[in-house]
Formats: C-alpha cells, structure tokens, sequence
C-alpha cells in the first residue's frame, strides 16, 4: 500500500505510520541485534530490550519482557509481549483476570448508577 499517496491531503501533520509488515532481516543481523537485546535485558534496560525483539521478532525475548513487566504489576504491557510472541499460555490467564476487573466494575456501576 502507498501510504505517502494515502495520507498525501495532510503532508503537514506529524504522521507516524504503523504498518504489519516486518522489516526485512537476514538471519545474521537477527542474531546480532538479539545478542545486543540480551545484553540489554540482562543489565536491566528492558525498554531497549522490548525495541529490538519487537524488531527481530524474537519470541523468547519477547515473553522475557513480558515476565518483568508482570512482575511489576504492567499487566496490560506484559499482555502485549505474550501476545506477539505469542504465548497463550501465559496472555490467557491475565486476559481472564482483566476480564473479571472489568466484570466487577461493569456490576459495581450497575448496582450504584
């Protein structure tokens, strides 16, 4: 798709443009960037880490920092790493405990409004 030709009525806006297709990676530059990613995990910068495998599309990465952000109470961030990795057994368990929040609140506001 031509997004430059899609968007081309508001050229002057600040456009970011979110697309699902994968940058193009050969194998060995995946490995590279996944080891720099680990690094990055391991010395505790997750947010760097999180960049470069959304980047590579590295599963177990991905799922690493979806632990760490569950271990500090970022379900919905963690959610989203399980769920591109994608792990259902690990994003099943928060979508069923969100989903019970969100029924509490939804009976909450029913039984008071």
């Amino acid at each position: 798709m031509d997004y430059k030709r899609l968007f081309k009525n508001i050229e002057n806006e600040s456009i970011f443009y979110k697309t699902t297709v994968n940058p193009a990676i050969g194998s060995a530059d995946k490995a590279v960037l996944n080891r720099k990613g680990n690094i990055y995990f391991n010395n505790g910068d997750i947010e760097n880490a999180r960049r470069i495998f959304l980047t590579t599309g590295y599963s177990d990465g991905l799922i690493r920092v979806g632990d760490a952000y569950r271990s500090n109470g970022r379900l919905i961030d963690a959610l989203r790493m399980y769920w591109i990795a994608p792990d259902r057994n690990k994003s099943e368990p928060i979508i069923m405990k969100l989903s019970m929040i969100i029924q509490t609140l939804l009976i909450e506001e029913n039984n008071h409004g």
